[in-house]
């Protein structure tokens, strides 16, 4: 099975979410950060490899950055290039040697990147895959945790719970 990637139209994704438009309108960083912790949980599950892309193509003299952040890439494109531009050029660039994924809302850049043999996903669906995701983790890690009483017996080795017991036992 080839390699999947996720490539997220950052500020796409961040204007289309209602949460994440409203924390932008106090916060754009603060925004763009919640994002990319959002997609680190779901990279962590997922284990897609997901580049998160943010226009940086209106600041004067922009050379672009890639940043590493936890387990995904961040990347600001370079002055004179949209973030439409990266992913269509990475894209054509993964070739269908990957599989990729790309999540926008933009219906043209829907339709060029499928032409370059991506999948895509609008920022409604991407939020439903990321809630299905949440909630299987839920489920399959955190609820089971809940369920199981710890106690300090189970958690000891048995020639020390044994002789715990023994105690308790001559105590009564």
């Amino acid at each position: 099975m080839a390699e999947e990637y996720l490539l997220v139209d950052g500020y796409n994704i961040v204007f289309a979410w209602d949460e994440l438009r409203k924390l932008a309108e106090d916060n754009l960083e603060a925004a763009r950060m919640k994002l990319a912790d959002i997609l680190c949980n779901y990279q962590g599950y997922s284990k897609k490899n997901v580049i998160l892309v943010f226009d940086g193509h209106k600041a004067k003299g922009n050379l672009g950055s890639v940043i590493p952040y936890h387990n995904i890439s961040i990347i600001y494109t370079k002055e004179a290039e949209t973030a439409d531009q990266y992913i269509e050029k990475v894209t054509r660039q993964f070739d269908r040697k990957y599989q990729a994924t790309v999540a926008t809302s933009d219906a043209l850049e829907q339709l060029i990147i499928m032409g370059a043999g991506a999948m895509r996903l609008s920022a409604r669906e991407l939020k439903e895959e990321i809630n299905r995701v949440q909630k299987e983790m839920k489920e399959t890690y955190i609820a089971p945790i809940k369920q199981k009483r710890n106690t300090l017996l189970d958690n000891l080795p048995p020639e020390a719970a044994a002789l715990l017991e023994k105690l308790r036992n001559e105590e009564t």
